[in-house]
C-alpha cells in the first residue's frame, strides 16, 4: 500500500480536523424551517411517484454516487453498502434517494408521513463526526461534504432517527487508504443548500405546492413564523407537534392530528426501519464528557493506525501479498 505525500498531507488535515469539530461547530437554530401537514397528505396517490421524491431526485441526481466497481470491503469488514442497483427505490432512504413517503395504517386509516432529515438545531451527526465532514449551515440545514467524507456512519449512528445513508466505491478513502479506511460517502437531504441561499423553497415544497397549492402538506419559511403557525394551529385545531422538543429541537415540524405517540408504537411493531420517538434525547451533550471526547477522538485513533499499518505494507509487501491470498 503506497501513501503518498499528498495522501498523508490530508490524512493530517482530516485528523486534525477531528481534534477540532467539536470547538468550531456553531449549533444555531438557523434562519428556516419546514412545517409538514401529516393529515394533507395522500402520497401522491395518482402519480406513479409522490411528486416531492420526484422534485428532489431530479434536482439532486448530478450528486448521485457512481461507484468504482468491482467494490472492494475494507478491513477489518467483510461487507459494504452498495446502493447503485437499487436506484429506483423509492419507499426508504438511499443514497439516491433522500426523501420518501411511509405509509401507515393505524386505525382502518392510512397515513403518509414524508421523512428526510429533520435537521436538528443542535445536530449530534455534526458535532460527532471524526472527519470534520458535516456542517450546520446559517440557514439551519445540515450538510455533509462528500469531498470529506470516509462513510464511517457515525453519523447515523448518533442520529435519532437513522437518516445519512452510505454508498461503497466513492469518496477519498479510494484515494487515501482504501484497503484500511474508510466505508464511502454518507448522503441524505441537505435541504437545497443553494437554493436555500438564494432564498428560493427546498424542490419538495415547491413540488407540493404545485401540485395542491394552499392545501399542501408542506409549509416553508422563517423559522420564527413556522414555529408560530404551528403552534397556533395546534392550539385552535387540536393537532399534535413533532420536531419542536426531539433531539432538543429540530427545523422540521410535523403536524398530526393523530397523537405521534401512537404513531410510532404502530412504526415499533411493524419493525419499521425509520421510526418517530417521541422522547429523543440530544446526545450533543456527550461530546462534553470524557466518554464522548473518546468517541470523538475514535475516528483519529482509526486513521493514526492506518498510517502506521500502511507504512508496515510498504516495508513488508510480500507478507500483505501472502495475507491477501
Amino acid at each position: 500500500m503506497n501513501l503518498s505525500r499528498r495522501g498523508f498531507l490530508t490524512l493530517s488535515s482530516v485528523f486534525c480536523s477531528t481534534l477540532l469539530v467539536g470547538n468550531y461547530v456553531d449549533a444555531a437554530k438557523g434562519k428556516y424551517a419546514t412545517l409538514i401537514d401529516i393529515d394533507k397528505c395522500d402520497g401522491c396517490k395518482d402519480q406513479s411517484i409522490p411528486l416531492c421524491v420526484k422534485a428532489c431526485r431530479e434536482y439532486n441526481k448530478d450528486r448521485f454516487p457512481e461507484p468504482q466497481k468491482p467494490i472492494l470491503p475494507y478491513w477489518p469488514r467483510k461487507t459494504y453498502e452498495d446502493w447503485s442497483d437499487k436506484r429506483d427505490k423509492i419507499d426508504t432512504l438511499t443514497p439516491y434517494n433522500w426523501i420518501f413517503i411511509q405509509k401507515v395504517k393505524i386505525e382502518n386509516e392510512e397515513i403518509f408521513i414524508p421523512r428526510r432529515c429533520m435537521h436538528c438545531d443542535n445536530p449530534p451527526c455534526v458535532r460527532q463526526c471524526p472527519f470534520g465532514a458535516l456542517n450546520k449551515y446559517p440557514e439551519g440545514n445540515s450538510v455533509i461534504n462528500d469531498k470529506l467524507c470516509f462513510g464511517g456512519a457515525k453519523c447515523r449512528d448518533v442520529c435519532p432517527w437513522h437518516i445519512p445513508q452510505r454508498q461503497a466505491g466513492v469518496g477519498i478513502y479510494l484515494k487515501i487508504l482504501p484497503k484500511y479506511a474508510g466505508g464511502g460517502v454518507m448522503y441524505k437531504c441537505d435541504l437545497c443548500k443553494d437554493r436555500i441561499k438564494k432564498g428560493q423553497e427546498p424542490a419538495c415544497v415547491v413540488a407540493c405546492k404545485e401540485r395542491l397549492g394552499d392545501k399542501a402538506v408542506y409549509t416553508f419559511g422563517i423559522r420564527e413564523h413556522i414555529y408560530d403557525l404551528a403552534l397556533k394551529r395546534a392550539k385552535n385545531e387540536g393537532l399534535y407537534i413533532y420536531g419542536d422538543k426531539q433531539n432538543g429541537g429540530t427545523s422540521t415540524l410535523y403536524l398530526s392530528k393523530m397523537p405521534f405517540e401512537k404513531i410510532n408504537n404502530i412504526l415499533k411493531a411493524l419493525k419499521e426501519r425509520f421510526q418517530m420517538p417521541v422522547e429523543v434525547e440530544n446526545k450533543i451533550e456527550s461530546t462534553f464528557n470524557p466518554i464522548g471526547k473518546v468517541a470523538l477522538l475514535s475516528g483519529a485513533i482509526s486513521i493514526v493506525g492506518a498510517i502506521v499499518g500502511a507504512i508496515k505494507s510498504k516495508k513488508n509487501p510480500q507478507k500483505e501479498q501472502n495475507n491477501e491470498k
